[in-house]
């Protein structure tokens, strides 16, 4: 009773205090008919919150989004299954959903009346223009009494994730080089040039097959031991994601870092399709993804990255270099001076293809006095990259990355006779 009361709605409230009012002055004045009136008025959000109170119907939620990954700007539908598990039927409930306002407002529903074993279920959409990870939930229910006297609130715990994920742009297919390492536990070519006896053995597991004992190993160590799997080759290359807060420019879902991540994820998402094992690394030195991550894993650790506050790539390609391994990197790079592009050029060596998609971050700035009339800043980077034996591709405001990306295809760039850097194609 003493939840109920405390679940009096501000209806309820005037009903129970304008009651009281009536019930004092029919005594002081002596009217009974007002004496009459006050009582009921005054039994009527009381006897509404002892019903309420003593409801004893039990619900269960279940929560089902599809997909429960989508890309920025695009729809994901939430379906609620409400079930009545108890023999009562159900009154009023106002069903209220808990999401974050990067995804929409909270939506609100009504049910009149849920019968005894009944299922009810209901859809609603959620969209959000910005990456990230965000919660759906928990689902509150308010239970309420047909005069909307007395309004008692209960509360689901579980949650669900939705995953917005950036934008991902086809691209067309481009000849990129790079160096075929192994992934598996041996390498054939090891064993066809040094002989059965130099294959580095392992110890015997569980369901391994038996025709793959190492006899000679065995009697060696004393225990099982098995020939190792042959390698399966595969191509490995790294993607660096510069995520320098001062290095990008603009606001929003349109700012040049969020170009740079939605080039990141198609850059990713293309190379993976071709068989391309990726790890995905910032300027911050983070390995965000390994050597096996690719598809939705690339896009998942790219909904979920921030700008970061570091001045200069340098623990980037630290991270890159100590990697090793890698026969391309491709670097999508905000402001860049010529110091920087000197340590990034020192990525590429031997057979390793580099390929660097630089934003021109004038073109994002908010007046069209910053970048008219105004000297390239990073002409020189590019230079510097160019010189080095890099492919660079530039991604000025507006401009899609598939519009651009035949130029990653341009194994060489010659400087003209004027001084200005022209391209190429490969012989």
């Amino acid at each position: 009773m003493i939840a109920g009361l405390r679940a009096l709605t501000s209806r309820g409230r005037s009903f129970l205090a304008s009651g009281v009012a009536a019930l004092l002055c029919a005594v002081a004045l002596g009217e009974h008919d007002l004496l009459r009136v006050s009582i009921l008025i005054i039994a009527l959000p009381l006897l509404a919150a002892m019903v309420v109170a003593r409801t004893r119907y039990r619900l269960s939620c279940a929560r089902r989004l599809y997909p429960a990954r989508v890309a920025v700007g695009t729809d994901s539908t939430v379906t609620l299954r409400l079930e009545n598990v108890t023999r009562l039927p159900t009154g009023l409930l106002l069903i209220e959903d808990t999401v974050p306002y990067a995804v929409g407002t909270r939506p609100r529903f009504v049910l009149d009346r849920v019968e005894s074993h009944g299922i009810r279920e209901i859809d609603y959409k959620v969209r959000s223009d910005l990456r990230g990870r965000f919660p759906i939930g928990p689902l509150s229910v308010r239970i309420t009494d047909p005069f909307g006297l007395v309004e008692l609130t209960r509360a689901f715990a579980a949650t669900d994730t939705l995953m917005v994920v950036p934008e991902v742009v086809p691209l067309p297919q481009v000849r990129l080089s790079g160096e075929w390492t192994g992934g598996g536990d041996s390498r054939t070519a090891s064993v066809a040039a040094a002989g059965d006896d130099d294959v580095g053995p392992r110890e015997y597991r569980r369901g391994d097959d038996l025709r793959r004992v190492h006899w000679r190993s065995t009697a060696r160590y004393g225990e099982l031991m098995v020939r190792r799997e042959e390698q399966q080759w595969q191509s490995r290359g790294a993607l660096l994601l510069d995520t320098r807060r001062h290095a990008h420019r603009g606001e929003g879902p349109r700012s040049s870092f969020e170009v740079a991540v939605s080039a990141a994820a198609s850059i990713g998402v293309h190379l993976a399709r071709d068989g391309l094992g990726l790890r995905l690394v910032t300027d911050q030195g983070a390995q965000l993804l390994g050597d096996a991550g690719a598809g939705q894993g690339l896009l998942d650790a790219l909904a979920v990255v921030r700008q970061s506050t570091a001045r200069s790539l340098e623990s980037g390609v630290a991270a890159l270099r100590q990697g090793g391994g890698d026969g391309l990197i491709v670097a999508v790079l905000g402001e860049l001076d010529a110091e920087e592009a000197r340590a990034l050029a020192r990525l590429r060596h031997g057979g390793v293809t580099g390929v660097a998609v630089m934003l021109d971050v004038r073109t994002w700035q908010q007046t069209p006095a910053h970048h008219t009339g105004e000297d390239d800043a990073q002409e020189p980077a590019r230079n510097v990259l160019i010189g080095s034996g890099w492919r660079v591709v530039r991604l000025p405001a507006g401009t899609s990355l598939a519009a651009v990306w035949q130029e990653a295809a341009q194994n060489s760039r010659f400087a003209g006779a004027d001084g200005r850097i022209t391209s190429g194609d490969a012989a």
